[in-house]
């Protein structure tokens, strides 16, 4: 059962994973932001930094691409091909409005059968290992049954399934229950994506689900990147660390980003998962939230107590 790192826009790109398997480790996995290769399949220079392979000192890296387009798609792998990427995973689960508006994401959960044309062509024309990560509908998960029929036509290396819908967002509980319907139906290597957390959670999942191809955390090793580290039975998270860390990765943003406020705007989108380990630490946290400088953002995180 391997361990994934799952993708979240403008957080996961290479200047964090490299930090993150620097200092923490334990992921077999990274998985890229989503590239949206535009209309005219055109893929952003940001899009293709993040996966350059000088730029990436992972050991595994997942390519994910946004598009409900087989045109597009197989445009795309020929791009990535002569990087050395012989896998590509398809995103039809982001449930931002902006991809929704587009049929792209979760949006793409709206129509079954469009999928499975997709799926059909791409399989049909590519040469490259194609994994999903998919949501258990769009309004509701009775639409699932559909779906999973689909992914089951196909040779999926691999299908990664967030039991929620579209709707719910973020919100809620992942729905295992529905999880469990689809890890008993599926004829594909299945991973599980949703609300883990802690090493409980994470144990719950296996002890529940042993046969499961791979795990996938997002938010909660966001929270506390040393959860897979955790996982694998080694040392907790030390807050010494986190701050260590989050220097580390100011230091490299600066570098990248050019820039004290985008570095600053990182940091705090990063560390509005990070706080949830200190619930208790409202001043802190206001300190964080009001800082207007990378000096001021490093005095806030340094005040905090060990973590519990």
């Amino acid at each position: 059962m391997k361990l994934y790192f799952a993708p979240l826009e403008g957080i996961t790109t290479y200047t964090y994973r490299n930090t993150h398997a620097e200092f923490f480790g334990g992921v077999d996995t990274y998985f890229s932001p989503f590239i949206n290769p535009s209309e005219q399949e055109k893929v952003s220079r940001k899009g293709m930094r993040d996966i350059l392979p000088e730029n990436n000192r992972v050991e595994s890296l997942r390519v994910q691409v946004l598009t409900s387009n087989a045109e597009s798609f197989l445009k795309f792998c020929e791009k990535i091909k002569p990087f050395g990427y012989h896998e590509v995973d398809i995103n039809i689960g982001c449930p931002a409005g902006t991809v929704v508006r587009k049929g792209r994401g979760s949006g793409f959960l709206q129509f079954p059968d469009a999928i499975d044309a997709f799926l059909a062509e791409i399989y049909a024309k590519s040469d490259m290992e194609i994994s999903v990560k998919t949501r258990t509908g769009y309004s509701s998960h009775d639409e699932f049954l559909r779906l999973l029929e689909i992914y089951n036509r196909y040779p999926l290396y691999e299908l990664t399934i967030h039991p929620r819908t579209r709707e719910q967002l973020y919100s809620g509980q992942a729905n295992v229950d529905v999880f469990a319907k689809a890890y008993e139906a599926a004829k594909n290597p299945i991973c599980y994506n949703g609300d883990i957390r802690t090493v409980d959670d994470f144990e719950r999942i296996k002890n529940r689900f042993p046969n499961l191809s791979g795990v996938m955390l997002g938010r909660g090793a966001v929270m506390n990147p040393a959860l897979f580290r955790e996982i694998r039975g080694g040392e907790k998270l030390r807050t010494e660390e986190l701050i260590e860390f989050s220097k580390v990765l100011i230091e490299r943003y600066r570098t990248v980003l050019g820039s004290d406020v985008f570095t600053l705007h990182k940091l705090k989108e990063i560390w509005i998962y990070v706080m949830w380990n200190f619930p208790d630490e409202k001043r802190a946290a206001k300190a964080i939230k009001k800082a207007t400088t990378v000096a001021e953002f490093i005095s806030a995180i340094s005040s905090l107590p060990e973590i519990k």
